[in-house]
């Protein structure tokens, strides 16, 4: 390797292996080189998903995906690092796994063919559906009080959020913005919207 590169990860294990069915005998061997945490190196992959749905949160993050968006992979993998519950894929089944960083191995994602099938679910689950969008009917994400079992709706970078899933969602929200830009990307839409989530409901912040 480059020494100018640093190195991933960690080698293999110095010492007594240890005991424990979480433990991956051929990462021991060979050295954990994946994008995990400190606290998950050596475990197995399987091992690693349980202990996450000891601890995900309640909201879910749903995207819609019409025209094969690139952005969701970038969502995939922020949803993970937010500890979201499941991230919600309407539209085509297929899309770029490039940007989640095979962090999809480790986050619940579930497809959903239509606008319909999707909102059956979230309401058969209690979940309130807060679109993001900015429309004239949008209220400030800054000064909305996220439900905290809610699943936050992304549309297609470009046309943004369906009129169906406009038309289902409890509320609309906008982040604020001050530049020349109509529009942000998708994926840090989607990464506001969940620390946002964070915020309110794991550090205990209210809106004024």
């Amino acid at each position: 390797m480059d020494p100018a590169v640093p190195e991933v990860g960690v080698g293999p294990w110095e010492g007594p292996w240890p005991e424990g069915e979480h433990w991956d005998p051929e990462l021991l061997a060979a050295g954990d080189r994946r994008n995990v945490v400190d606290e998950y190196r050596y475990w197995k992959q399987d091992a690693i998903v349980a202990d996450l749905d000891t601890k995900r949160h309640e909201f879910h993050v749903a995207i819609e995906n019409w025209q094969h968006d690139l952005n969701i992979g970038s969502v995939v993998r922020t949803a993970n690092a937010f500890m979201a519950k499941e991230v919600h894929i309407i539209g085509r089944r297929r899309w770029n796994r490039r940007g989640a960083m095979v962090t999809d191995r480790y986050q619940h994602v579930r497809h959903h063919p239509t606008v319909e099938d999707f909102t059956e679910w979230a309401r058969s689950e209690g979940l309130a559906i807060i679109g993001i969008d900015n429309f004239p009917d949008s209220v400030p994400l800054e000064t909305y009080d996220l439900p905290r079992n809610a699943v936050l709706v992304f549309g297609q970078e470009g046309p943004g959020l369906t009129p169906e899933v406009h038309a289902a969602a409890e509320a609309t929200l906008s982040i604020a913005q001050f530049g020349s830009t109509r529009s942000m990307n998708a994926s840090a839409a989607a990464a506001i919207a969940m620390h946002g989530w964070v915020r309110r409901h794991v550090f205990g912040q209210k809106v004024s």
